[in-house]
């Protein structure tokens, strides 16, 4: 997909169409982080703490139910 910025008051703005949004479950509330590399402009959701801690509590879960089921089938 190839866009153009759009003039946005002094400022300039990169206007994103609805099914990419969708795509990747981003709305207006969805916090953003936006860095470079030097080359490639990278926008990706902020990482916010509640997410990293319900991701936390789920991967003790099933280690703690399957663990050794996972071990052994690494094995």
């Amino acid at each position: 997909m190839i866009v153009k910025l759009t003039q946005h008051g002094d400022d300039w703005a990169l206007v994103l169409d609805q099914p990419l949004l969708d795509q990747l479950q981003i709305n207006s509330d969805t916090p953003l982080e936006v860095r470079t590399d030097g080359q490639t402009l990278i926008v990706v959701p902020a990482h916010r703490e509640d997410r990293q801690a319900r991701f936390e509590a789920a991967l003790e879960r099933v280690n703690r139910e399957y663990g050794r089921a996972l071990k052994r089938l690494a094995e």
